[in-house]
């Protein structure tokens, strides 16, 4: 018989499991969000280095070299020397410049990534199962894949603000500038500046880019589970223009010296900006840090 102390026995155990599981939550995410922040902080020198080499910034001088075939190339420094360039210019901590948006990023990111799987709870996606034939397979990895897709189109969108004030603060090293200095006097700037818009500069090749690197290594990965992994290496080497593209479109034109003539043409859109990088064999720069050598029209142009 059910009486008024076994329905709150029942009410009460049914209420607990769902507190724990928010305490839960909230303790992963914390976890998540400094985890996040740790890991950002210790790879921001290499981002740092590669958004520089991204937007053409070459102080140093290249060396000379041979190709295990012995022909003369020029090599442009690598992550190292030019780390060690950094440090002489601003010092140590000149190499953590634009950090503390990455990690208000990162931290956003976490926070927005955890709302929405609340709001589409995953276990509303069908898990792919070895039973699974070729078709039905196919519909679930489609059917989760467009449930991060979503999620990361969001995460990007919430996030891109506090992309392009880290990539205007680390572009600031070219040209010496002061102008991006605060979080709070960032925004302002941009706002001020350039309005809403200022604040979503390159977001569209950023999201397709992400999106495209979505979809391409889960549908590789499904089909060709063994090579999983390179899979993941080609699908990198297919969409790193749109992420070189969208961070020169975060600095182009924004009042810095990166992102003006004679370091950079004024791009009307990333289109455009795709088109030139294309049109100078640029589209993978910065993609290495090591062994980079100097283009063959700035080989052919030496030569002469």
């Amino acid at each position: 018989m059910v009486t008024p102390e076994n329905l709150s026995g029942e009410t009460g155990a049914q209420r607990e499991p769902k507190f724990d599981r928010d305490t839960s939550t909230t303790a992963v995410d914390t976890a998540i969000v400094l985890l996040g922040a740790g890991v950002t902080a210790i790879t921001h020198p290499l981002l740092y280095v590669k958004l520089l080499i991204q937007i053409g910034h070459e102080p140093l001088t290249p060396t000379v070299g041979t190709t295990m075939f012995g022909r003369n190339v020029l090599y442009l420094p690598g992550f190292f020397s030019y780390a060690q360039h950094i440090i002489r210019v601003d010092g140590k901590r000149g190499l953590f410049r634009g950090l503390s948006p990455r990690i208000m990023s990162s931290a956003i990111s976490t926070m927005v990534r955890s709302k929405v799987k609340q709001a589409i709870p995953a276990e509303q996606v069908e898990n792919v199962s070895n039973r699974d034939d070729l078709k039905t397979s196919l519909r679930k990895v489609v059917k989760e894949t467009s449930h991060e897709m979503v999620i990361q189109c969001l995460s990007r969108i919430a996030t891109h603000p506090f992309h392009v004030i880290s990539v205007r603060c680390m572009a600031q090293f070219v040209g010496r500038e002061i102008k991006y200095r605060g979080l709070f006097s960032c925004i302002a700037n941009i706002f001020k500046e350039e309005g809403v818009g200022g604040f979503f500069a390159g977001v569209v090749p950023h999201v397709l880019g992400e999106v495209i690197f979505l979809w391409c290594c889960n549908l590789l990965a499904h089909f060709i589970n063994t090579y999983a992994v390179d899979n993941n290496i080609a699908v990198s080497v297919l969409t790193y223009p749109f992420m070189l593209v969208a961070d020169l479109m975060a600095v182009n034109n924004c009042g810095l010296v990166a992102g003006v003539p004679p370091n950079s043409p004024i791009f009307k859109s990333w289109l455009r900006c795709w088109a030139h990088l294309s049109h100078e064999g640029h589209l993978f720069r910065g993609s290495s840090f090591f062994f980079r050598r100097v283009p063959v029209k700035v080989m052919a142009l030496t030569e002469e």
